[in-house]
């Protein structure tokens, strides 16, 4: 049965969730995109994905939370664990992982003929989750608030969602995804297509976000990534080989003390 539960009420207090990937292998076709990838992302944390272009730290997000069997070509080993629990174990639903891992893309994409308060509620349709029409108000306004954007949009929640700024519409998406109360969102370059100003809002909501949801973003600005993170993975794809995590562990040290020489020339511009 769809999940239900009342509007307004705390984000699953208590509930913050790790994420752990443990070996995986990935294929688009014949072509091994990864090689026994392993990562553990703390719960409460934001855990920042680096590396330059084509190393496969989107095409790993998606892993994150099944898009990636979308693909008719792919294929996947390894586990993804929740919480200790596989979310590929056979059996498992995929809206149950959608529900629990939430995903915002790169652009932007709020249905644009559906008003911002549709945007919001569209969430619980695409995961299957039932939330009572009297207490739909107020979850809109908690998800809005939550996503740092309720204070711009109250008066006009009944205008079009595409009519927003960039920046707006990216905090949609983000309100749209927390309508489900996820217990992780992923995050997939959210401001690569976003001014400065715009960039700042969405760093600060990250900032807020982090104490109710387990954060995995991927990122090319590496000034983001020490702002935002908590810890880093450093991705890499060499010479035709599949990708792989070079280094990882807490940000200050990623940054200040890489044990790895590519860590360190990539953080410091010198490649990528």
């Amino acid at each position: 049965m769809p999940e239900s539960y009342p509007a307004g009420a705390p984000a699953r207090p208590g509930a913050l969730a790790e994420l752990d990937a443990r070996s995986i292998s990935a294929w688009f076709g014949d072509r091994k995109v990864f090689d026994r990838v392993s990562l553990l992302m703390p719960a409460g944390q934001v855990t920042a994905l680096i590396g330059p272009s084509g190393c496969g730290k989107s095409t790993f997000l998606r892993i994150l939370n099944r898009m990636h069997e979308l693909v008719p070509s792919a294929k996947l080993a390894g586990e993804v664990r929740l919480d200790g629990v596989d979310i590929y174990e056979p059996g498992r639903r995929l809206t149950d992982a959608r529900r629990a891992i939430g995903m915002v893309f790169q652009k932007p994409n709020p249905f644009p003929a559906m008003s911002i308060y549709e945007n919001v509620v569209a969430g619980l349709r695409l995961t299957g989750t039932r939330v009572a029409k009297s207490t739909k108000d107020g979850l809109v306004e908690e998800s809005l608030r939550r996503a740092g954007l309720w204070m711009e949009v109250k008066d006009r929640l009944d205008q079009p969602g595409g009519a927003l700024s960039g920046g707006q519409q990216q905090r949609l998406c983000i309100a749209r995804s927390l309508a489900v109360r996820p217990r992780v969102l992923l995050m997939d370059e959210p401001c690569s297509a976003l001014d400065p100003t715009s960039t700042r809002v969405i760093e600060d909501t990250i900032g807020e976000l982090v104490n109710d949801v387990t954060i995995v973003i991927v990122t090319h600005n590496m000034q983001q990534a020490a702002r935002v993170s908590h810890q880093c993975a450093f991705f890499l794809a060499q010479q035709g080989t599949p990708g792989a995590i070079v280094e990882h562990g807490p940000t200050e040290l990623m940054f200040g003390d890489p044990q790895d020489p590519r860590t360190a020339d990539y953080v410091h511009g010198r490649f990528g």
